[in-house]
């Protein structure tokens, strides 16, 4: 793995009541190989081929009251209680291409599969019975096409490298994906919430990332730092939903890589993102909005370089924000032709 990996995104995230934007700011990778001639990218005239595995769980926990206070901490009507959990394996093929000892083209194809379960009840209808139900999905994901350019050569400062990410509709279409009621106690007269007939393996909005990332080399370490930010076209998807124009986010992660020796290395990173208000312009007539809210992961990961074209990275995030995942696993085997 070159230095370059540091720029690549993963694919992004868990699900919240809208999708939430795909494209991070790049997690830690491995800084066991110096700056060759101070470029990071992909040499020029060569391929990188990179194959990666990364497996996320998420879990949720939400109270809802339909109903009114009588005294303080005392609430009269409907309480519902849900909890959601969400697996998901992405097995992703990238490959990037070095035009220019500066600049670098980059494709991203990944297949997906999705796993959600749902529990919940009503706890004032004196039953003990809980709505379970669930389902899967998957398939071709978004497919993300990027490029990145070193906008300098500095040998004693940090390098800068500018980028721009752009995230198509190739997966399944949430909006387009039927869906089921879930009702209480098997009766049609108290629907608890409607679920998936099947998961989606697409976001359903296009999505442009530029982004500026810094590296700077104080041997034995490697000190990193980016920027981005995360625009959502908006669209109508029609039907009940209407028009959706779903929350763009700002970005900001930063880190430090160790060497341990001249084939293996550690870094240690944090990764933070504000996703924006949602607006929803349902076809009904209603509108709705959906609050901003904040994603944190600590990272860390390690790298075994085997060759001078091939290594073998791991990657650990965890979430330590309540929107954030509970914890993302990937792997990652670059090789350079």
């Amino acid at each position: 793995m070159t230095l370059g990996t540091l720029l690549a995104a993963p694919p992004s995230l868990a699900q919240q009541e809208t999708e939430e934007p795909v494209g991070e700011p790049p997690p830690p990778q491995e800084t066991a190989e110096s700056f060759e001639g101070r470029t990071v990218l992909s040499p020029q005239g060569t391929f990188t081929f990179e194959p990666s595995l990364t497996y996320s769980h998420s879990s949720s926990t939400t109270v809802a009251i339909d109903g009114f206070t009588v005294l303080p901490a005392i609430a009269v009507g409907l309480i519902s209680l849900r909890e959601t959990q969400r697996d998901s394996v992405t097995a992703a093929i990238a490959l990037r291409y070095g035009l220019t000892r500066r600049l670098e083209v980059e494709v991203k194809v990944p297949y997906t599969w999705r796993e959600e379960r749902l529990k919940q009840r009503e706890t004032l209808q004196g039953t003990d019975f809980a709505g379970v139900d669930g389902s899967t999905g998957e398939g071709l994901g978004d497919v993300e096409l990027g490029a990145r350019y070193q906008l300098n050569t500095d040998r004693e400062g940090p390098i800068f490298i500018a980028g721009l990410r752009v995230k198509t509709r190739t997966g399944e279409d949430p909006f387009e994906v039927d869906r089921r009621k879930v009702f209480a106690e098997g009766q049609e007269g108290g629907v608890l919430t409607e679920v998936y007939t099947e998961q989606p393996t697409g976001s359903g909005f296009y999505s442009v990332q530029p982004s500026l990332t810094w590296i700077h080399s104080s041997e034995p370490a490697v000190l990193y730092g980016s920027f981005n930010y995360v625009y959502n076209i908006p669209r109508d998807v029609g039907g009940d939903f209407g028009r959706i124009e779903p929350g763009s986010a700002a970005g900001v992660s930063f880190g430090m890589g160790v060497a341990l020796n001249d084939r293996t290395s550690f870094s240690l990173g944090y990764d933070h993102k504000t996703v924006f208000q949602t607006n929803v312009e349902g076809g009904s007539g209603i509108d709705a909005q959906f609050d901003s809210f904040q994603v944190g992961m600590l990272q860390w990961g390690i790298s075994q370089r085997f060759s001078k074209r091939t290594s073998l990275g791991l990657s650990v995030a965890t979430g330590v924000t309540e929107e954030a995942p509970d914890i993302e696993v990937s792997f990652r085997l670059p090789m350079r032709f």
